[in-house]
Parts: structure tokens; sequence; C-alpha cells
């Protein structure tokens, strides 16, 4: 049995300011954070470096989102080179809001993974259902689906700088919450797809996270889950209480 190091992300969405971000940096480096546990916060571009510049040293930066080119004549877009170059060691890609508000494919979100791995970003890869297909009993088809697009495209190494993140879309900001046995019982079917559809030993190794409405007071069961790798952490990632999360295990 491999022991899967516990992951925790945030992800402050178009949230954020100067002023509160380094409030916010002066509460998490000041609070305690168990030494086998890796923490993430992914920020706003435009604060990315404030933030890499201000968080204490043993959390990481994420960017939110990436392109699919290095550079070039595409304004308003961000690459996973100008993300390192400004302090990010991670980037979130293919989270629900880009897939559903702005309509990104399987494939493109695919295509940045290949991209961030390339440029020497890690990835939390976001896969989840929306309400209509959990009540039509299709999660796991449309789960395998997401992943399918970057299991196409991925070699078998690059999986270990992928981390999976499980966002039930009913569940995120809505206050609903998959129970812990939801939670594990999908997590439990993707590994054991990934068995199949990659191998053995990336399915044992990958930390499959859950995210959707996670907070202080119900993260601590879930962490007890044996196929909940850690968190994806969304409003309560802008408040102390974040802290509770990144300690869900202690």
């Amino acid at each position: 049995m491999v022991s899967r190091t516990f992951w925790v992300g945030g992800n402050w969405k178009m949230n954020g300011s100067v002023a509160a971000i380094k409030d916010l940096a002066t509460t998490f480096n000041a609070g305690s954070s168990p030494s086998d546990v890796e923490v993430v916060i992914g920020a706003p571009f435009v604060y990315v470096h404030l933030l890499s510049e201000s968080l204490r040293k043993d959390w990481a930066v994420a960017g939110e989102n990436c392109y699919v080119e290095s550079s070039g004549a595409y304004t308003g877009e961000i690459s996973p080179e100008m993300l390192k170059d400004v302090g990010a060691q991670w980037v979130i890609l293919g989270h629900s809001e880009r897939r559903s508000i702005l309509g990104e494919s399987d494939d493109f979100t695919a295509q940045k993974c290949v991209k961030a791995l390339a440029a020497g970003l890690k990835v939390a890869l976001c896969v989840g259902e929306l309400l209509e297909e959990r009540e039509a009993g299709i999660t796991q088809q449309v789960v395998e689906r997401q992943l399918d697009a970057v299991i196409k495209v991925l070699k078998e190494e690059d999986w270990a700088n992928v981390v999976i993140a499980y966002e039930p879309v009913w569940a995120i900001g809505t206050g609903k919450v998959a129970t812990p046995d939801q939670a594990q019982e999908t997590h439990a079917a993707i590994r054991e797809y990934l068995k199949k559809a990659i191998s053995p030993k990336v399915a044992e190794e990958i930390r499959i996270a859950y995210g959707g409405s996670v907070n202080g007071k119900n993260c601590k069961e879930a962490a007890q889950k044996p196929d909940v790798d850690g968190f994806l952490v969304g409003g309560a990632s802008l408040k102390p209480e974040f802290l509770d999360i990144v300690n869900a295990t202690q």
C-alpha cells in the first residue's frame, strides 16, 4: 500500500485584493501546517506574484488557468511559462466553471495539461458531474469521459505531477456536499478506472482530492476515507478556517 501525501488546495477564483491577500498571507503564515500535508493556493493571475512573495515557503502557489501556447497573439491569455515566471508551481485546469461558463472542452483541457506539464508546472485536474448527471446515474461515465481526453495525451510518467480533484458541480458553492461515503465511492471508482486506463502503479500513487463546499467542519470525516487524498477548497480558502482544513488529518 503506497502512502500518498495529503494534498490541500485553495482556489480563490475571482476574489481578492492587495490588502486582503496580504492579510490572509499573514494569517496563514502564522498558522500551524503539518509537514506531511502539501498545501497549494490558486490565486487570480494578477495576484500570483504578490502571493508567491507573501506566502510561507512551505506552501505553493497555483495559477487558476493557463493557455496552450508559450507566447503569441492571444490577447488576454496567460501561458504556463508566465505563471512559472511570477512564482507559481501549480495550475488548476478543467474547473467546472471553465467547462460550463466558458465552454472549454475536454480536449482543450487536455491540451492545457500537456502544455503546463511540459513547462514544468504541476496540475490540479478537475473533473465532476452536474446535478442532472448525478441524478441520471451517469457520474462515472462523465468523469471517465473527462479523464479519457487527458489519458490520451499524457505519458504515464506525467501523472506523477498531477492531482485529480473530483468536484461534483452540484456541490460547488451551493452548500451541498457529497457525503464522505459518496466522495469515497467516486474516488474509489476513479482509482479503479485509472488502473485499467493507465496502470496499477499510477492508480495507486495518484492523489484524488475532493472539492465542493468543503469547510472546517465537514472536512475531518472525509479526510479519513481511504481514497480521499485531500481537498480542493473554494470559499473557505479565503478565510482563516482554511487552516482547519489543512489540519484535517491531524
